[in-house]
């Protein structure tokens, strides 16, 4: 069993950072992929980024690539997500996620966190 605790999120203007965290318990917590998501209102919810567990590959959606960067720390169970550039469209409930396979869908998720709100203005 994990549990994921999201932190981080906030109010910022256009071309600002955030830096989200994402805290886990368990002791299995370096063998399973991390990845988050968001969820704009009214939309459904869309893949942003994952990491590996092993190696620390990463992979990221077109729309972020080159202003988001997620990191992991196996020693402090946690994840972390460097927003950078925000633009409005940036807007969105963000999760945590952790699975066994990962990948840029649902199905390679077995625990989610309650998320963070993230908002940007312009």
């Amino acid at each position: 069993q994990v549990q994921l605790v999201e932190s981080g999120g906030g109010l910022v203007r256009a071309g600002g950072s955030l830096r989200l965290s994402c805290a886990a318990s368990g002791r299995t917590f370096s063998s399973y992929a991390m990845g988050w998501f968001r969820q704009a209102p009214g939309k459904e919810r869309e893949f942003v980024t994952t990491i590996s567990w092993n190696d620390g590959r990463t992979y990221y959606a077109n729309s972020v690539k080159g202003r988001f960067t997620i990191s992991r720390d196996n020693a402090k169970n946690t994840v972390y997500l460097q927003l950078n550039s925000l633009k409005p469209e940036d807007t969105a409930v963000y999760y945590c996620a952790a699975g066994p396979t990962g990948g840029i869908t649902y199905v390679g998720y077995d625990y989610w966190g309650q998320g963070t709100q993230v908002t940007v203005s312009s």
